[in-house]
């Protein structure tokens, strides 16, 4: 790297505590916010439609979770390119790649939302739907999908606006946002009668704004030299995002992939339970949500590190590489210690947020607090240090990481052991799952790090 960018660019310059509070913290703000729009419609839903909704809300978390794999697969995939590429003193080839991304961001967003629309029915029962919950699920899935394209463009755009130097930007964006869904929520479903239709109705508008703040962002206000012709998509720009937002892709393709599975375990062994077929989805759903809190901040401090980690290891760098990763390890360590007191003291509570229910409804809800989220003060190393190696260029150990937790340990773990334990088999799983991801981030990220100290 030149003399010149590096004086040019504080990723090379600042200290490294500055550099994770100014990137992290809006990132973390950002992850939060985006976390809302499922939080408040969960809130809002429980308490002006019940248990149903918020089980309607869970059948379609699956899809959520496709649209942000998509929109990570791109997004991350972009921005890490495109930090080593600065680095490296490409600049030109490195606005090439984001507009390869951004326009890939939009066809793929208009696509999932055209599928999801087609073939809405079959989709909720793939994703474990009750009779008594799929009115409600059609409602409210049929309208998010409407707002699918937004959503993608938003959360995969943030990131290379995060790349490009513009945290707070991307902050302003994601909040803008989620704000105008807080506001609309309850207008909608207790001001207007709409009920799940009017959350569905506050996500998307919601959505739609922060899509356009972020066209603004990249149509006036950018710093990188992004010309017109760059959107037109190149096969191996295409690939070489591909490569790096593999492991982010495939860490939420898991997440869908298992959020499928438990759902129909939960309905299979909850009907054999004392709780029900509904009751299990309902808590599951809540819980998920709660526990996206946490991870919105774990995956927020990969994300604002990523553009010290990508720019200095392309700069040659290493030293301020592996003190980035050290720093990060020990906040979300600190973050995980204060949610795993919160998950086994307060479960009940904060069910309770989320509107009320039967005794077996909290009896189940505290019970799998306590059991299924057991490994929480580890839990925010495996997802950190798979960002960790996508910036770095280790795509395939990224992929190895990402995929650990969700399908190496955690599926085989939900469809065996309900056999023998029930429903309570779920529960027992996470935990044993949690820790062997752990244990496998740690080891491949300490070797790494030990390979840029020689």
């Amino acid at each position: 790297m030149s003399e010149k960018i590096e004086k040019s660019n504080p990723l090379a310059t600042e200290p490294v505590g500055r550099l994770i509070a100014k990137f992290a913290i809006p990132a973390i703000i950002s992850m939060l916010v985006s976390s809302l729009y499922n939080i408040v419609d969960q809130i809002f839903i429980g308490q002006g439609v019940g248990m149903l909704g918020n089980a309607a809300t869970n059948i379609a978390f699956p899809i959520s979770i496709i649209c942000t794999a998509t929109a990570l697969l791109l997004g991350i995939g972009s921005a890490s390119n495109f930090n080593l590429e600065s680095g490296a003193g490409n600049r030109k080839r490195a606005a090439e790649i984001a507009g390869t991304g951004l326009s890939m961001l939009v066809i793929c967003g208009v696509v999932i939302a055209a599928v999801v629309l087609i073939f809405l029915n079959p989709i909720l029962q793939i994703c474990g739907v009750t009779p008594e919950v799929l009115p409600y699920a059609q409602d409210y899935t049929g309208i998010c999908a409407i707002g699918i394209p937004f959503l993608i463009l938003t959360t995969g755009g943030n990131h290379l606006i995060r790349a490009d130097r513009s945290p707070t930007y991307s902050m302003v964006c994601m909040l803008t946002g989620a704000i105008i869904n807080t506001i609309l929520d309850p207008l909608f479903i207790f001001g207007f009668h709409w009920g799940i239709k009017g959350a569905a109705w506050a996500t998307v508008i919601g959505q739609v704004i922060s899509g356009m703040i972020v066209i603004v962002y990249f149509a006036r206000i950018r710093h990188m030299e992004l010309k017109r012709e760059m959107f037109a998509p190149k096969g191996r720009f295409l690939k070489m995002i591909v490569s790096l937002g593999m492991a982010s892709c495939i860490n939420q393709i898991a997440m869908a992939i298992v959020q499928v599975a438990m759902n129909n375990t939960l309905r299979h062994y909850g009907a054999e339970s004392m709780y029900g077929m509904d009751i299990p989805l309902a808590c599951v759903g809540v819980i998920s949500k709660v526990n996206m809190v946490f991870m919105a901040i774990c995956i927020g401090i990969s994300q604002g590190c990523q553009p010290i980690w990508g720019f200095n290891y392309g700069a040659g760098r290493y030293d301020r590489v592996r003190e980035t990763y050290r720093k990060a390890a020990a906040i979300s360590m600190t973050v995980g210690i204060l949610f795993f007191i919160c998950f086994q003291l307060f479960p009940r509570q904060l069910v309770s947020i989320f509107g009320n229910g039967s005794e077996e409804y909290f009896h189940f809800a505290e019970r799998y607090f306590k059991i299924f989220m057991f490994m929480t003060f580890i839990n925010g190393i495996q997802p950190m240090s798979s960002g960790f190696f996508t910036s770095i260029g280790k795509a395939k150990l990224g992929i190895v990481v990402s995929l650990t937790r969700q399908v190496i340990f955690l599926l085989p773990l939900i469809l065996i052991f309900p056999l023998f334990m029930g429903i309570d088999g779920v529960m027992y799983a996470g935990p044993i799952a949690d820790a062997a991801a752990a244990a496998v981030a740690i080891t491949l990220a300490l070797r790494e790090l030990k390979k840029m100290k020689q």
